[in-house]
């Protein structure tokens, strides 16, 4: 249950240099949307979790065994997704995501796993930021009623009535003109002004990253109004009590 009504919602996204990147909005419309860059989660908890429903672009909620090396709403949200799940990493179970060496994370992967499966290199880069949220999660139960897992893809796909978008938002590592200006039009259809889409995003952050997040604040509301489609259907608990589901 809430502590207190929340005043906004809040979409939240990792940016390659380790910050944060949020879209913040009241709960009403996107029309005073603002956009602010976090160092580190702890700052942006600090600041946003009071007031606001967070829907965030990271795994929430970690499995102590995984089918395939991922979660139940890894396969579930990329089985939605179709010829673009691979946006969705499969993340590794709880034991995997606090070591900190590639081969050993690994190792614990495939040992907990079935079929035995081990981790990416591109998952094995935020696994940092897993560990932040995670722990963060697990210290201060109340967050679990304000911090929710989103995924930007997820929700653009939800945006467009559940049809595929044609386009990537990246090509070979760089920005995909038509991909971003396709998700620029779901999100003015949204309610995003366009002078905020149109704006330079903050130092620290890319477009995508911009866009992820404004994605993300899209969900946060939806959660808020109980709108949200969630993967899977019936989300697990993990061992510490946390709810492992995607939203959107």
């Amino acid at each position: 249950m809430l502590v207190s009504k929340p005043a906004e919602i809040a979409g939240v996204d990792g940016c390659r240099k380790g910050c944060w990147i949020a879209v913040t909005a009241d709960t009403q419309t996107f029309d005073k949307a603002q956009v602010k860059i976090f160092k580190s989660f702890a700052e942006l908890i600090s600041e946003l979790a009071a007031r606001s429903i967070i829907g965030i672009d990271m795994p929430t909620g970690l499995a102590e065994h995984t089918d395939r090396g991922g979660r139940e709403p890894d396969w579930a949200a990329r089985e939605f997704l179709g010829r673009q799940r691979a946006s969705v990493f499969p993340v590794p179970s709880r034991r995997a995501v606090y070591e900190r060496d590639y081969a050993q994370v690994c190792a614990i992967a495939r040992e907990t796993s079935e079929p035995r499966r081990a981790v990416s290199k591109q998952l094995f880069g935020i696994l940092p930021r897993i560990r932040q949220i995670d722990e963060i999660l697990r210290q201060d139960p109340a967050l679990r009623d304000r911090v929710f897992e989103v995924h930007p893809e997820v929700s653009f796909k939800v945006m467009n009535n559940d049809e595929p978008l044609p386009e990537r938002k990246k090509v070979k590592g760089r920005i995909y003109q038509p991909g971003m200006h396709l998700r620029h039009n779901l999100l003015r259809k949204e309610g995003f002004p366009l002078s905020f889409l149109n704006q330079r995003p903050p130092h620290g952050a890319a477009l995508d990253d911009f866009y992820d997040a404004c994605a993300c604040a899209w969900s946060a509301k939806r959660i808020l109004y109980g709108k949200a489609r969630v993967f899977p259907c019936h989300p697990p608990l993990d061992g510490e009590g946390l709810e492992q589901a995607i939203r959107a």
